[in-house]
Parts: C-alpha cells; structure tokens; sequence
C-alpha cells in the first residue's frame, strides 16, 4: 500500500508538472511562437533522454528506422499541433479535445459493446464546446484550434498504436530515438518560424525550463508510476489531466472557463475514467 501511494503521488506530480510547464510555454509564444516553443522542449527533452539512455550502445540497423521514425514523426506533430491548439483555445478544453485520442484507442481495442456508451458521453461533452445560437463571441471557441486539437487527439492515437510496437521491439531504447525524430521533424520549422530568437540565451535558458517540467520530470514520475500500479489505475488516475491542466491554466495564465466547457471536461474525463474502469474489469475477468 504505501508504494502503491507514492506511485500516485508520483504520478500526480507528473500531471502537476506537466501542466505547469505546458501553460508557462504558453507565455513564451509571443516571442517564439508556439512552432519555436515546441522545438524548444522537443530538442532539449531528446538531449537529456540522449544522456540517459545512451542509445548508441546498442547496435542499430536501417530497417529500424521507419518503425522508429514514424513513432517520432508522430510524437512531433502531436506536439506540434496541441502547442499550435493552445495558442487560440483554453488549455485545459485543447487536453479534453485531445483525450478523444486514447479514448478512442482503448476503445476500438475493446470487445465490450457497452464501451460505446462512454464514447457517446465523450461526444456529448464535446459537443457542448460547440458554438450555441446566440451565444457571445468572447466565449466562443475558436474552430481552428478546437481542429488542431483534435488532429492532435488523432496523432496521439496513432502514438499510442506506434509506441506499443517499438515498445515491444525496443523497451525504452525507442524513447530517445523516437524524440531525436520528433526534434528533426519539428526543429526546422521551428527555425524558419522563428529565426534567430530561438538562439537567444534568455530563451534557451526559458526552452531547458519548459523541457524539464513538460517532458523530463513527468516522464520518470510516470515511468515510476507505471511500475508500481495497475495499468487500470494508472489510466483512471492520468484522466484526471485535462482538470489539471484547466487549473493550471487558470491559475499561472489566467484562462476561466465557461460552465458548459467546464462540464466537457467532466464528460471527456468521466468516460476516459469510464473507459480504464472497463478495461480493468475485463482484465481481472478473464485472469
């Protein structure tokens, strides 16, 4: 019991640190931009994963370039697009939007046709962050980042789908080659929208925060986590994000959120919760 606590305090650290880090770059996009931001904390989280795991003492080949490269392409965009979504929407609405990737994961790969019924209260939730008639435009949601989010939660399907397999083939060797693609995919961009800002030291010194709280910090509390706790647990107890990104959002940008947003994130994190509750259920039926 009492590592299994502190395997939850771990991994609510990482929520915590994740959210604090995700909203300060949100306060550097004016001067980097969010494509500069992103390349920020994907280049500074590959070299210290680079420095952990010293991938170059395993051997590698050419044909492990494509199951690894399109984990890390995929790890990029997502990045990419979610910091492009939160430029324009609430943080804590752009991490609900982006759950329907998982969601829709854990979903797919179930045998329970009563799984759908947390699929229908995800759309529902959703479905409140669109424009109603007559509705003020101060608390509409802009569709370009709601679409960015959700191409976001479309790439963190495909995440999801790509880590098991290098998982699997790799263990954690894949983590810092698959973020040495993410940086080479994004990096460049990050370059040409930004230019020579993004060599700034006042800047570099703010990129090295947002990695250590977004990518670095999260990633051991996480891995600790997992291997203390049942993977259902795990699951119901990261679902909990998007109310902790809404509260980190209020508190260090000051972004408030309407009731019927505030009650989508409640929808979207329930049926995510609903979801791992499910698959925990089945998982001790069939053991």
């Amino acid at each position: 019991m009492n590592s299994r606590l502190w395997a939850m305090l771990a991994l609510m650290g990482s929520l915590v640190s994740l959210s604090v880090g995700t909203s300060f770059a949100k306060s550097l996009f004016p001067a980097l931009g969010a494509e500069g931001t992103t390349a920020y904390r994907l280049v500074f989280a590959m070299l210290m994963l680079m420095a952990v795991f010293r991938p170059w003492r395993r051997r590698w080949v050419w044909a492990d370039a494509l199951p690894l490269g399109l984990y890390g392409v995929t790890l990029g965009v997502m990045n990419l697009l979610f910091y492009s979504a939160i430029k324009t929407i609430p943080f804590g609405v752009a991490i609900a939007i982006e759950f329907t990737g998982p969601l829709a994961v854990a979903v797919w790969t179930s045998q329970k046709a009563s799984d759908w019924l947390w699929v229908a209260l995800a759309a529902l939730g959703l479905g409140l962050l669109l424009p109603l008639p007559g509705a003020q435009a101060a608390t509409t949601l802009d569709p370009q980042g709601m679409g960015l989010a959700l191409a976001a939660g479309i790439c963190w399907a495909l995440y999801i789908v790509f880590g098991q397999r290098v998982a699997m083939r790799y263990g954690g060797m894949a983590t810092p080659l698959g973020m040495l693609a993410a940086a080479l995919v994004v990096a460049p961009i990050g370059v040409l929208h930004t230019g020579s800002a993004l060599f700034d030291p006042q800047w570099l010194m703010a990129g090295l925060a947002v990695a250590l709280l977004s990518s670095a910090i999260p990633y051991a509390l996480e891995m600790y986590a997992l291997n203390h706790l049942p993977k259902n647990t795990f699951s119901i107890l990261l679902s909990l994000e998007p109310a902790v990104g809404a509260l980190a959002g209020w508190l260090v940008l000051s972004e408030r959120l309407t009731l019927f947003q505030g009650m989508a994130i409640a929808m979207v994190m329930a049926a995510s919760m609903g979801t791992a509750w499910s698959a925990g259920r089945s998982a001790s039926t069939s053991n």
